[in-house]
């Protein structure tokens, strides 16, 4: 028996799935949103996948409240709701918050949610998610994971039964990494909940979350939004020399054109997070060495930098620097 296992108790009709294992051979299991019992583990037996999908496909798959529409309801209607795609985070107490993805537009949405690298990428959640409905995420997230979880990245196709006009895959990526993330605190569609609500397909910033305000501010009433700008992806090498950045730089001192390259390499680098890069390199030059000292200056401890070299010397020598982020 493992966290996220289905299971039935014994001497009574509930199914749910297992959150905690707590003391003394006790189980804690949820058997419905928000509800959970403490249960010995003998009086436990857990749902085998054969089964579950022998006699409950649709419960293996989602939670939903809203009725399934039958196929000449389908075939014949339109698709009214194109959007309404939510990452909903629910607060259960100071330290954790359950995770729940909602679909609530028109479209059935067979879909997936991995986190990780560009490269590599560890599988969270997947399946089929009917209109009008939601799903679980089947363990409760320690705000202080929040960090280590990198790049969340979302994507799906749509679909309804019968005639339908074609929609490209949607695809979402975030990171949770930085600080708006209490400007979100609504109540969710389908939920109907007060949570941390993100719409994944409307035009915003990447998911950004600080775990230690959000321990601090998880139950304050909700605040007013602020309209969020998107963030664009850095090409992976920038050229920080002053005549790529301005037209104006023989009207410049040194201070004034090293504060417009820093700001730059800081505008950039940020958005490099932001937008889950693996690395990026920054072409300062050699000259007098005073911007790459300020660039390292900048790296050197910082938490999403796993390390930074000197890049490509065949090329630059020592005048651009590479940066691994994580």
């Amino acid at each position: 028996m493992n966290i996220g296992d289905k299971v039935r108790l014994i001497h009574s009709k509930e199914e749910g799935i297992v959150t905690r294992f707590l003391k003394n051979d006790v189980v804690e299991v949820e058997i419905e949103e928000g509800f959970k019992l403490p249960v010995l583990r003998k009086e436990l037996a857990v749902v085998s996948k054969a089964e579950d999908k022998a006699f409950k496909p649709q419960a293996r798959v989602q939670e939903t409240i809203a009725p399934q529409r039958s196929s000449s309801e389908r075939s014949s209607s339109h698709v009214k709701a194109d959007k309404g795609i939510y990452l909903a985070f629910l607060p259960i107490n100071d330290k954790l918050v359950s995770l729940h993805i909602i679909n609530n537009s028109d479209w059935d949405l067979p879909y997936s949610l991995t986190c990780g690298s560009e490269k590599t990428h560890r599988g969270l959640m997947g399946g089929f998610l009917s209109a009008r409905s939601f799903q679980k995420y089947p363990i409760d997230l320690d705000l202080k994971d929040f960090d280590d979880w990198g790049n969340l990245s979302f994507q799906a196709f749509y679909y309804n039964f019968g005639y339908f006009t074609e929609r490209p895959t949607f695809v979402k990526r975030m990171r949770l990494r930085a600080n708006t993330f209490f400007n979100h605190k609504k109540s969710a569609p389908i939920l109907v909940k007060d949570c941390f609500l993100f719409q994944l397909d409307a035009e915003d910033l990447p998911l950004v979350i600080n775990p230690a305000e959000l321990k601090e501010r998880m139950m304050q009433p909700k605040t007013e939004e602020i309209p969020l700008k998107s963030v664009e992806k850095p090409a992976p090498t920038i050229d920080l020399h002053i005549e790529q950045l301005t037209t104006n730089f023989l009207s410049m001192n040194n201070a004034q054109m090293l504060d417009l390259q820093l700001r730059t390499f800081e505008t950039k680098f940020e958005n490099a997070i932001a937008t889950g890069m693996d690395e990026i390199v920054f072409i300062h030059g050699v000259g007098n060495g005073v911007l790459k000292q300020e660039i390292q200056k900048k790296l050197a401890g910082h938490k999403n930098v796993a390390w930074f070299q000197d890049a490509q010397k065949e090329k630059f020598g020592y005048g651009a620097t590479r940066i691994k982020i994580k």
